[in-house]
């Protein structure tokens, strides 16, 4: 075997069964390498942040790493934006990072770059491959790697010559191995939440995404509803989940809001704030006259890290506190719109059209917090959203989501602005054949931008609205779908948006709707 087939081969025997790839030149010893290990699925993107994205997206929805494979430092860079989200969200990924042959590199080819300096701020463990014995010992180590801290990146960087030289006869060598220990669960002991739950008045149970017995799983929402009958509490979810379980049966839990202001009058009545799974609450940006930790240490009450499973620990708190059973309610689906499209009306459609059990990957908030306020009427569904702030995310997200349930329907609630940034993923999605309705806010403008711009009154200059004008010219949204390959149509209102998402959800393969709003 070759290097590169034993690395394969020792992913896929760790359970790795997917890799999305955006290979070069130094990578074509691993692309050869594929057909030696036919269980590990390659699927090709045209950028590297599509691949890096559709790999969160598959973690998240399976809490198992998938690959992905790119060239260089400089196509490494091209995909950090979204293992910076993938980091924030927790999830597992094992990226292998091509580069040139050992003995090249003294040379200062032009693509040789420090690789490890661009790869360490979003990995959580880094090593370069320094010789093809040790390749399977690697591969079993990435993947034990990548499940460490509750969910990181283990980057792999493998020279070329590496990859290409078959493994000695003498076999593999054993790799030291590294701390990879999980998240301890160092929250506050049970005793002692209790005590502390017991002298509070007013009390924020903050829940926070991830897999099905993270705070944001049917589960523990379903605990913490009963521990809310009986303690001065309510419930809320973290403003940007890496995925919650939402819809008909569930809690109708808000997200904290975004903005310092609504979410300060959340928090600031609370004597205690529990996080379930959820980090400290810390400002999206620094705003004047507002903290930067919207919660000081001494009225938190930690009863687990993100990344950390806790619905056993809530049911528990529950049955001491003879919480009564969670009792679901019927939500009734809202009235059907009519006439222009406006965020709220996109909302109410979806929310009616939402097939059971769907996943919607959201990324901009025109449309997603109107489609969050109504979605708890839904069928139960999963909703992932954007982690990190970088933008970009939602389309290759939606695709990994895809990718790692093909049985259930994936929708993706965008906007206009942040899904250019990766719009090489509608390609992919037609390629691939994927089941992803792609909902396009068509506003033509930053839209987020402006809202800052006019915080506390302040006018949209003539300058500003320039730079935030998407709409000079207007991009054709039909026009550039069709143009990778994916069918498309326009919808101007309410009645055209639910024929038409009826239509998508009906037929395979990807679909792509743009809101006139």
């Amino acid at each position: 075997m070759t290097g590169a087939e034993q690395l394969l081969a020792a992913l896929h025997a760790a359970g790795v069964d997917t890799c999305f790839a955006n290979p070069g030149t130094t990578e074509l010893d691993v692309v050869r390498a594929f057909e030696a290990v036919p269980g590990l699925r390659p699927v090709i993107g045209l950028q590297e942040n599509v691949c890096t994205g559709g790999a969160d997206g598959y973690a998240r929805m399976l809490g198992r790493p998938a690959a992905t494979l790119l060239h260089l430092g400089p196509g490494f860079a091209n995909g950090i934006a979204n293992l910076h989200n993938a980091r924030r969200a927790h999830s597992p990924i094992v990226n292998i990072i091509g580069d040139h042959t050992s003995w090249h590199l003294p040379f200062d080819a032009p693509l040789t770059s420090d690789i490890e300096s661009l790869a360490r701020p979003v990995s959580g463990w880094v090593h370069r491959i320094t010789s093809p014995a040790e390749t399977a010992a690697v591969g079993a180590e990435a993947v034990r790697q990548s499940h460490a801290r509750g969910g990181q990146s283990a980057t792999l960087i493998f020279p070329a010559d590496h990859q290409a030289d078959p493994v000695p006869v003498e076999g593999a060598v054993a790799l030291p191995q590294g701390a990879a220990d999980g998240l301890p669960n160092d929250g506050d002991d049970v005793a002692t939440a209790l005590a502390r739950l017991s002298q509070a008045r007013r009390i924020v149970f903050l829940l926070g995404g991830g897999d099905e017995l993270s705070g944001l799983g049917a589960r523990a929402q379903c605990a913490v509803a009963r521990l809310c009958q009986v303690l001065p509490a309510t419930a809320y979810a973290e403003t940007f989940p890496s995925r919650s379980e939402r819809g008909q049966g569930l809690p109708a839990y808000d997200r904290l809001p975004y903005f310092p202001e609504p979410a300060r009058a959340v928090l600031d009545p609370a004597d205690l704030v529990v996080l379930v799974g959820a980090p400290v609450p810390i400002t999206y940006f620094g705003y004047v006259g507002h903290p930067s930790q919207l919660v000081q240490d001494d009225r938190l009450l930690v009863l687990s890290r993100p990344g950390e499973a806790v619905a056993e620990r809530l049911e528990h708190l529950a049955e001491i506190l003879q919480a009564p059973p969670y009792a679901p309610t019927v939500l009734p689906l809202p009235e059907a719109p009519t006439g222009a499209l406006t965020p709220a009306a996109v909302g109410r459609v979806l929310t009616a059209a939402l097939p059971e059990h769907a996943i919607v990957s959201v990324e901009g908030g025109t449309c997603g917090y109107p489609f969050y306020a109504v979605s708890a009427a839904a069928k139960v569904h999963t909703t992932l959203t954007n982690t990190g702030g970088a933008i970009g995310q939602g389309l290759p997200v939606a695709m990994g989501a895809a990718i790692a349930c093909p049985d259930r329907p994936v929708l993706a609630l965008l906007s206009d602005g942040s899904t250019q940034y990766t719009i090489q993923t509608l390609w992919s999605l037609a390629h691939e054949k994927l089941n992803v309705v792609v909902l396009i806010t068509a506003n033509h403008q930053y839209a987020i931008l402006r809202n800052e711009l006019r915080r506390n009154g302040a006018p949209l200059s003539a300058q500003a609205a320039h730079l935030t004008d998407l709409g000079s010219p207007a991009i054709d949204w039909v026009g550039l779908a069709q143009a990778y390959g994916v069918p498309a149509s326009r919808s101007t209102t309410a009645e055209e948006l639910a024929a038409q998402l009826a239509h998508a959800l009906d037929q395979p393969g990807p679909f792509l709707i743009e809101m006139a709003l």
